[in-house]
């Protein structure tokens, strides 16, 4: 009888300190602390709700969930390693005169929404960097080598950081830029050194060479316009020329016409003797003697003349 008696009394035991157990689990994780260097979203069934300050604060066990975020300034380096060696495909560069410049940066940021900063983007910090990176790359490559190894380095941080705030707030993840700087700027490798004086060179010959076909085309061009102006002058010359023999033919013939029209057959034969005048004295007749093989070349005027006496 005693025996089971003592069967009750253990159970209710157990079962006592099973929800004792269970009340203080839920208790504990009723509770919950924020430190000054962080902020909690409190989510109901996955929904954000609120966010707390630091503090103690309750919620709903199982119901709700709390995530906690760390609201001090981090930052990341762009261009080296924690060990402050070069990441080449971070830090090598090529400014707007094409040198190649080796540059890398440290970034500070902090989450300034919790709720973004968890929920907008899964990866925030990284997309950080890559805006980072883009716009690094696109304010060095407007400065020349020169201002980025010296005396442009703030105009260029200051330039980086409005280009990265602005590219932030169109994306809107909750992260806020807090600075960037220029750690060390410095010509790269040996390898790519000698990759530049190569293409340096190339751009110089280039350069030469146009030069050279600007100098030639300089000289050429003034020769060649004076050629032309020649030509045309020439040209102009010939057609008046050929216009004023034309029109002195036109008014011969026209003089002519008239005066054979009055007496055609007295004309006819003026004509032929005037051209027969033009010609015959410039030719030459060659008689061969049948008799003595001589040949002897005599003029036609003298036989002309004494034909007509």
């Amino acid at each position: 009888m005693r025996s089971s008696k003592k069967v009750p009394r253990v159970g209710s035991i157990i079962v006592v300190a099973i929800l004792v157990v269970a009340a203080a689990i839920l208790i504990f994780d009723s509770a919950y602390s924020i430190t000054e260097q962080e902020q909690a979203v409190v989510t109901t069934f996955g929904k954000p709700m609120t966010v707390n300050e630091p503090g103690l604060h309750f919620k709903i066990p199982i119901i709700q969930k709390v995530q906690k975020v760390d609201t001090t300034i981090k930052g990341f380096p762009i261009g080296y390693s924690s060990a402050t060696e070069y990441v080449e495909e971070e830090s090598l560069m090529i400014t707007n005169d094409f040198n190649f410049v080796n540059v890398d940066f440290y970034v500070e940021y902090k989450v300034s929404d919790p709720v973004k900063a968890l929920f907008s983007s899964q990866e925030p910090v990284e997309i950080l960097k890559n805006l980072a990176q883009s716009s690094i790359r696109s304010v060095v490559g407007s400065f020349d080598v020169d201002s980025v190894i010296t005396t442009g380095k703030g105009e260029i941080q200051s330039k980086i950081k409005d280009m990265i705030i602005e590219k932030l707030e169109e994306h809107d993840i909750g992260i806020q830029l807090i600075n960037i700087t220029i750690q060390d700027a410095e010509p790269p490798t040996d390898e790519v050194m000698e990759a530049f004086k190569q293409v340096e060179t190339a751009k110089q010959g280039k350069d030469t060479a146009i030069n050279n076909a600007n100098k030639y085309r300089n000289e050429q061009l003034p020769e060649a316009e004076a050629r032309i102006d020649q030509i045309l002058k020439d040209a102009q010359a010939q057609k008046e020329a050929r216009i004023n023999e034309a029109e002195g033919q036109v008014a011969r013939f026209n003089s002519m016409y008239e005066e054979y029209s009055k007496n055609p057959l007295i004309t006819k034969q003026r004509m032929f003797y005037e051209t027969m005048e033009e010609i015959l004295p410039e030719l030459e007749v060659i008689l061969d003697s049948t008799d003595t093989g001589v040949q002897k070349i005599l003029p036609l005027d003298p036989i002309i003349s004494s034909q007509t006496e």
